[in-house]
């Protein structure tokens, strides 16, 4: 479990594929602190494990689904990579809930610069798009920001000048591509949507109706939600 707030932001040195994935090995120090062989570390949002240590940095196994499914397949030497350690019991937590199971890869398709924030618009993918709403929270390459605008296939998020300082947010540029992680409580809503009650049987179609119609105390009631 993450929180979606970057510790460092490290550097890949490389990126070693074989048959069965990969070897990623990045350049770090401050989330070298207390982190041994088999823990869990977040890099630009998926959750990977540690399997070598140095004194300058660490390496992680990937899986071909991660390679494939996330923008770490296209890593190369000097790429900028977000890292948080997996959060400790009894630590404050300041994002939200992150599990590092990057849902899709969005594009960036427009940053405004202001000199006190930056806005970025992300395209919204469709597997997403029901999970992603104004005011909620989405990990984009593993930070915590919050929705400021949603549009069909489009969310725009605001980043402070911290975030630009302490993320690798910082050199987004349009048309680069970064890893979407949606708030997993909408996850549940969703799924919790798509469900009835023990026993009962429902086909897609019956269920459509969800989307269409519009949420209501009414429609909560005849699912059993109430």
């Amino acid at each position: 479990m993450f929180t979606g707030l970057i510790e460092e932001v490290g550097r890949v040195c490389r990126l070693e594929r074989h048959a069965h994935g990969g070897r990623l090995t990045v350049a770090a120090r401050k989330v070298l602190v207390g982190t041994q062989v088999g823990d869990s570390m977040a890099v630009s949002g998926a959750c990977l494990t540690v399997v070598e240590i140095s004194s300058d940095g660490f390496t992680v196994d990937v899986m071909p689904e991660t390679l494939a499914r996330t923008t770490l397949g296209r890593a190369g030497p000097g790429m900028l990579v977000n890292l948080e350690r997996a959060v400790a019991l009894g630590q404050r937590l300041g994002g939200h809930f992150v599990l590092g199971h990057v849902d899709a890869v969005g594009k960036v398709l427009a940053v405004r610069r202001s000199p006190s924030a930056w806005e970025v618009t992300f395209s919204l993918p469709a597997s997403i798009e029901t999970c992603v709403a104004p005011k909620g929270s989405i990990a984009v390459d593993g930070i915590s920001l919050t929705v400021i605008g949603v549009r069909p296939g489009e969310f725009d998020v605001g980043l402070i000048p911290h975030t630009l300082k302490e993320t690798s947010l910082r050199a987004l540029r349009v048309g680069q591509e970064v890893n979407l992680e949606a708030d997993v409580l909408a996850r549940y809503v969703r799924r919790a949507l798509e469900v009835l009650r023990p026993g009962e049987e429902q086909t897609r179609q019956d269920y459509s109706v969800l989307g269409s119609s519009g949420l209501t105390e009414e429609l909560l009631r005849e699912q059993g939600f109430i």
